[in-house]
């Protein structure tokens, strides 16, 4: 029989801020708040840059060709957190992109098309680790 839960917080018990989730064959827990994604953007890179779309982020700010810096609205506890992103710069196949911690709100994007520095079309930057 299926069933349907509507809630509009959710709260561990012994934990507030820790909900244990049966993982895939029963055999293994996960952490619900560990899994979430902490801060997502993406954003339109060139000429007058412009956020497209984003969660947890501030602002960006255009620090020159193929650089950008995003600033969290809230900050994460340390600055080891994880960060990923892509781009696409002009449709080329030759683009790579760094996604770089610098502080506890703010994270470094750095974009290349065809091996030289360049802004990019659509950038998008994913930040995982713990909040503050």
């Amino acid at each position: 029989m299926a069933s349907e839960l509507k809630v509009n917080t959710l709260t561990g018990v012994s934990t507030a801020g820790s909900i244990a989730v049966t993982g895939e064959g029963n055999s293994t827990t996960t952490n619900l708040q560990q899994g979430l994604l902490k801060s997502w953007l993406n954003l339109d890179g060139s000429g007058t840059i412009g956020i497209s779309d984003s969660y947890n982020v501030g602002s960006v700010t255009d620090n020159g060709t193929g650089s950008y810096a995003k600033t969290l609205s809230n900050a994460m506890s340390n600055s080891l957190y994880a960060t990923g992103g892509g781009h696409s710069a002009n449709s080329s196949f030759d683009a790579n992109s760094r996604v770089l911690p610098s502080t506890t709100t703010s994270i470094v994007m750095y974009t290349q098309a065809g091996g030289a520095v360049a802004d990019a079309d659509v950038v998008t930057a994913l930040v995982s680790g713990d909040l503050a």
